[in-house]
């Protein structure tokens, strides 16, 4: 019986799948949040962590193979730290790190063409050109300092900013400044200036979700997030498919917790996308995790191996 487990971390949370002689038998999912540069070890901890708790549902202390598919792992020398670090943990015979995006691309399209893009506590889209082909091209993903527009900490900072102006007088009023205060159990504005100054990029990411019930009643500022943080996705997208073939459909998925079915930013991507006609969406939402394990148990295929 061979075991094979994909593990998706992201900005709130890890979840890991777990397959038996390659069917899906059991799950397991704990707090986590992305890889960030100097925490490297403790997120490898928790990654581990997550592991071990999938191989005990399975009666299990080793598997065959673990793909990890990590945000904050983009460039080559984080990707080889975590893998380091994770090595130490013992917990598989054969181990690929890989990006959260990377995985959602996986259980997307295969080894198909396409593009996906994220959008979760951070943003990023990437692109396969050509069936089987492994050159993927990326924009976006340059973290919470240097860019991840239309991501969540993205638009969480937004929030904050509208809220401070609309204290002073600076911006226009807003629903999202009460909403704002209880979320963060302020009692007063300045207790949300103490609270932003120790926030965390996941606290700020996690008022994002204050979005959507303003949104749909009207709220000025929150439909200028909202519009805004959907120009740059589009951007993303826009940006990719010049690298395309001038003809021919390109399918587009969409990942992440700001981009679930039914939600503001998904309906105004879509909103812009009509007017691209190369563009076809994909209603289903991308299992990261999924697509994790399946690369898992290919790794384990003979023609992999040799």
């Amino acid at each position: 019986m061979s075991i094979a487990i994909g593990v998706d971390v992201g900005g709130t949370k890890i979840r890991a799948l777990l397959a038996r002689d390659g069917a899906i038998t059991d799950e397991a999912v704990a707090p986590g949040g992305a890889v960030r540069a100097g925490r490297t070890l403790a997120a490898a901890s928790r990654i581990a962590a997550v592991i071990r708790s999938v191989l005990l549902k399975a009666n299990a202390l080793e598997a065959d193979a673990v793909v990890v598919g990590a945000a904050g792992v983009g460039r080559e020398g984080e990707r080889k730290e975590l893998t380091d670090y994770l090595r130490r943990e013992r917990v598989t015979k054969r181990l690929q790190v890989t990006t959260d995006v990377e995985i959602a691309l996986e259980d997307a399209f295969g080894s198909a063409p396409g593009i996906i893009v994220l959008s979760g506590t951070g943003s990023i889209a990437i692109a396969r050109l050509a069936a089987g082909g492994e050159a993927l091209h990326r924009v976006g993903g340059l973290g919470w300092q240097l860019g991840d527009e239309g991501g969540g900490y993205w638009m969480g900072r937004a929030i904050l900013l509208a809220v401070g102006r609309a204290q002073e007088q600076r911006g226009p009023a807003t629903l999202l400044t009460e909403d704002t205060l209880a979320a963060t159990r302020s009692a007063a504005f300045n207790d949300l200036v103490t609270w932003a100054g120790n926030a965390t990029p996941y606290e700020v990411a996690n008022l994002t979700r204050l979005l959507t019930s303003r949104y749909a009643e009207g709220d000025g500022v929150a439909r200028s997030i909202i519009d805004q943080a959907a120009d740059e996705l589009s951007l993303l997208v826009q940006t990719l498919l010049r690298r395309f073939p001038e003809k021919g459909k390109i399918p587009v998925a969409l990942s992440g917790g700001n981009l679930a079915a039914g939600g503001p930013l998904r309906a105004q991507l879509g909103q812009r996308w009509r007017a691209l006609p190369r563009i076809e969406i994909l209603e289903v939402v991308p299992d990261g995790a999924r697509g994790a394990v399946t690369q898992a148990v290919r790794l384990l295929s003979p023609s992999t191996q040799t």
